[in-house]
């Protein structure tokens, strides 16, 4: 199956974008759990004090 007509070349790029979609998603999920852990973290330190 070749990626030469119309509808592969759609298909493939629907599934690229779809990744790095989710990729993307993770990271911006990850910078915000540490973002959460961080604030907690600097809540936690300034009770303490």
């Amino acid at each position: 199956m070749s990626r030469n007509n119309e509808r592969n070349i759609k298909k493939h790029n629907d599934k690229l974008h779809k990744a790095q979609d989710k990729a993307k998603q993770a990271v911006l999920s990850r910078k915000e759990k540490l973002k959460q852990i961080t604030k907690k973290f600097n809540e936690d330190k300034a009770s303490e004090e």
